[in-house]
């Protein structure tokens, strides 16, 4: 299946020019998301690219921010803790800082997956839904340069919210595509040159014997469900990775912070493929 041509970077909200494993009933462009806790809040106050609606800060948080405000020319509503604990609901661990902002710009298959080619491993998640195993895989994406992160638009958390908290900026740095069918979508990395491996705990092969360095897509499934039978057949090979002790499941985001982290070194070193 060849994935249609497109040009240029595309928003949320399902344009007449995606293609079909692309199309869906996706929030409009103008979908407004929060953005709360300090790392979370800095890091989209410094990248250009993340348009900002509102900023809600207490009195410390707009004097810890107040270079990176300036420096884009901001201005924040002041507000007090409990107005914020109002609008996010009591135990929420803002630190006093929310921002409402769009969403980011969203790469296309064909971006990530000529990223890919050429550097780190697309990470690919098979419905993870808890918003801080994906916060944390995107932390490990940024630390070991992934060239970026598919998830399906539903059944995955949103981009904002306690995921971005848990992420602590790697949100503003690490690509990410939302799309609505993950088999089809997995069929087109396939086509455009990826190397679609998915870690399975019951996999013969260790994803330690991997020596291909460049061209992966790194397929992740969800938490306890593992991939699912589509997601599974739509993988070029399935690995494990080698434990000696005798817990063999690995919560995905340390799944995931291992394996990267292991790509990265071969990268590093420079292993042929």
């Amino acid at each position: 299946m060849k994935p249609h041509k497109r040009d240029g970077k595309h928003h949320r909200g399902g344009r007449p020019d995606k293609p079909h494993w692309q199309q869906d009933k996706a929030a409009e462009a103008d979908e407004i998301l929060r953005i709360y806790g300090a790392h979370a809040v800095e890091a989209a106050l410094r990248n250009p690219s993340r348009v900002i609606k509102s900023i809600q800060l207490t009195d410390n948080a707009e004097h810890r921010l107040a270079a990176v405000l300036a420096a884009r020319g901001l201005a924040a509503t002041r507000v007090q803790l409990r107005d914020l604990e109002r609008l996010l609901g009591p135990g929420t661990v803002h630190q006093g800082a929310v921002l409402e902002v769009e969403p980011l710009p969203e790469p296309s298959l064909e971006e990530l997956a000529e990223a890919a080619l050429h550097g780190g491993p697309l990470v690919v998640l098979d419905q993870v839904t808890d918003p801080h195993n994906v916060g944390a895989i995107l932390r490990s994406a940024a630390a070991f340069s992934a060239a970026g992160v598919v998830m399906t638009r539903r059944h995955s958390p949103p981009l904002g919210g306690a995921m971005a908290k848990a992420a602590t900026g790697a949100l503003e740095h690490v690509p990410v595509t939302l799309v609505p069918n993950l088999a089809r979508a997995l069929d087109a990395l396939g086509e455009l040159g990826l190397t679609r491996i998915g870690l399975d705990g019951e996999a013969t092969e260790a994803i330690e014997a991997i020596s291909q360095t460049t061209g992966i897509a790194l397929v992740l499934g969800a938490e306890g469900k593992g991939l699912r039978r589509l997601t599974r057949e739509n993988c070029d090979r399935l690995c494990k990775i080698t434990t000696s002790g005798t817990v063999e499941s690995l919560n995905v985001s340390i799944a995931a912070a291992i394996t990267l982290h292991a790509l990265a070194q071969r990268r590093a070193a420079g292993t042929p493929a």
